[in-house]
């Protein structure tokens, strides 16, 4: 019976030749090993089993072509394995920021048979308006501070001065009102 190859069995510099020399066990040890952690991220961030493979086999070639071009040197024996994991992070959030992922609004058919279709700007144009209701809702001294620093892109120094506070308290009662408006908007 003959024993699996793990790459960690291997020392960072055996590793590396390894994988330089096209190592069959070596290179089939180290996908297999490190799958199942990018599967698991990939399925936790919106993704499916299809698409964490498609993502891992390009990490994968990537970082084989990094170490065939002496891009990338192993420092401990995990360090190829983060390094690869890191890889697929990478690249499944650059999957998550392109337009191919972008979320599509389906059409509502209405009654009359027309398709109605919701624009971006009609959702925007809600979520500003619940902004300026809760905005309302604050007290004069936060109303003020946000509309000072959103609106009028006031520094915190100069608002600091027109409340006659300290810049870090004028930070500190910025943070506190945007939770506040925040908190307003979550239990509308």
């Amino acid at each position: 019976m003959q024993k699996e190859a793990s790459i960690s069995n291997f020392q960072p510099a055996d590793q590396l030749a390894a994988i330089k020399q096209n190592d069959e066990a070596a290179l089939k040890a180290l996908y297999q090993q490190n799958f199942q952690r990018v599967e698991h991220y990939v399925l936790n961030n919106n993704g499916s089993t299809d698409e964490a493979k498609d993502v891992y086999q390009e990490a994968f070639i990537a970082v084989w072509r990094n170490i065939q071009l002496d891009r990338f040197t192993p420092v401990t024996e995990t360090s190829l394995s983060g390094y690869l994991y890191q890889v697929a992070k990478n690249k499944w959030l650059d999957h998550l920021r392109s337009s191919h992922y972008k979320k599509v609004v389906p059409l509502k058919e209405m009654e009359d048979g027309k398709v109605e279709i919701v624009t971006l700007q009609e959702t925007e144009l809600a979520y500003l308006g619940s902004v300026r209701d809760n905005l309302a809702k604050l007290g004069d001294n936060c109303r003020e501070l946000l509309m000072r620093f959103y609106y009028r892109k006031e520094s915190l120094r100069v608002i600091a001065a027109a409340f006659d506070w300290t810049e870090a308290t004028a930070k500190n009662n910025k943070y506190r009102c945007l939770q506040k408006l925040r908190e307003f908007i979550k239990n509308k």
